[in-house]
């Protein structure tokens, strides 16, 4: 049996931890996604760049307050590429282990 490849931009803890947030929400602020992944600043910047370089989501900054914000969503190819994803993670599972 062929596994499907996985997609070597999501098979990253912190990206697939991203994308499963935002999956499931219209749009998501940095600090939020800093909360729910426990990830460091720089880190959490980094992959976003990587999932934006992609196309997976889209970043947009601006200001509340005088404050600087960053807000992320998910594009229609991120979504595509999610749900493929986890479509091959789940043909992993299912597969019978060989005698």
């Amino acid at each position: 049996m062929a596994f499907a490849p996985l997609d070597p931009i999501l098979h990253n803890q912190l990206r697939l931890a991203v994308m499963s947030l935002l999956v499931g929400v219209e749009a998501a602020e940095f600090t939020w996604l800093l909360d729910r992944t426990g990830a460091t600043r720089g880190n959490l910047s980094v992959q976003l760049s990587k999932l934006k370089e992609a196309g997976y989501i889209t970043v947009r900054k601006g200001f509340r307050k005088n404050y600087p914000l960053t807000t992320t969503s998910i594009t229609q190819k991120g979504s595509k590429a999610f749900a493929q994803y986890v479509a091959a993670i789940t043909e992993y599972l299912a597969a019978e282990p060989q005698a």
